[in-house]
């Protein structure tokens, strides 16, 4: 008996001892190189959406025009509230790492979901709220960072009225087969100044103000920025990384 358990042993040793950590290395595929001068800067792999010159990759949403909002001359844009329901991409996207930088109005006279309300769309269907947080209460599901009327954000990390504030945002797009049935959910993950307020959370379907959300069938679709209301809100450095 103990010759036999000498016999299993020896083995067992001798297959414990023939591993080597070259058995669980990879060396190929060689991710590519990508450089970024900051931590917001665009990456040299990004599409640059604004980058303070010019709105030419945006149009008004509900119409073929150009963006009437204005440029301003330290290189953000300031919504105007001219009834177009806002600006979106001419490109259309689909699976995305999205940052953007934001600024709500001092005018703090007004109150709740008036006060800077914008948004950014995924896809033109799926937002995430932009909105003055700061010392504003308004519905939870509906302040700044949340997934409108889906999900809050794990923590409120608004910044006072005027100051930069940023969204870097890595959305999983939904898919449709074929007849139109979604077959995988979307996702987001958000960070809101650098804090961690969504962690790939299921988009549920559209994020509408009233009603349930829907889950029509869509490919790919540009990314929009609302002017919804009341007192001004400013948009700089908006780049995006595809992911698909």
């Amino acid at each position: 008996m103990k010759f036999y358990l000498t016999i299993i042993f020896t083995i067992f040793f001798l297959a414990c001892n023939s591993q080597s950590s070259k058995d669980t290395e990879i060396w190929e595929p060689v991710p590519k190189k990508v450089y970024s001068k900051s931590d917001s800067a665009p990456p040299d792999d990004a599409i640059v959406l604004f980058d303070g010159t010019d709105l030419s990759k945006w149009k008004a949403k509900w119409s073929d025009k150009e963006s009437g909002w204005e440029i301003n001359d330290d290189g953000s844009v300031t919504v105007v509230f001219d009834g177009s329901g806002g600006i979106e991409t001419l490109e259309n996207f689909g699976s995305v790492q999205l940052h953007l930088e934001w600024k709500t109005s001092e005018d703090t006279s007004h109150k709740n979901q008036s006060r800077s309300n914008s948004g950014v769309f995924l896809q033109g269907r799926y937002e995430i709220q932009i909105l003055d947080s700061y010392k504003s209460p308004t519905y939870v599901n509906g302040q700044a960072g949340s997934v409108y009327k889906q999900y809050i954000p794990l923590v409120n990390a608004s910044r006072k009225p005027g100051e930069w504030q940023s969204y870097d945002i890595i959305f999983d797009a939904p898919e449709f087969n074929s007849e139109g049935k979604k077959i995988k959910s979307g996702y987001f993950t958000v960070f809101h100044n650098g804090v961690l307020i969504h962690n790939h959370v299921e988009i549920l379907g559209t994020t509408e103000n009233v009603g349930p959300p829907k889950n029509i069938s869509h490919g790919d679709g540009p990314i929009a920025l609302q002017n919804h209301c009341c007192s001004q809100i400013s948009f700089r450095n908006i780049w995006v990384r595809e992911l698909n």
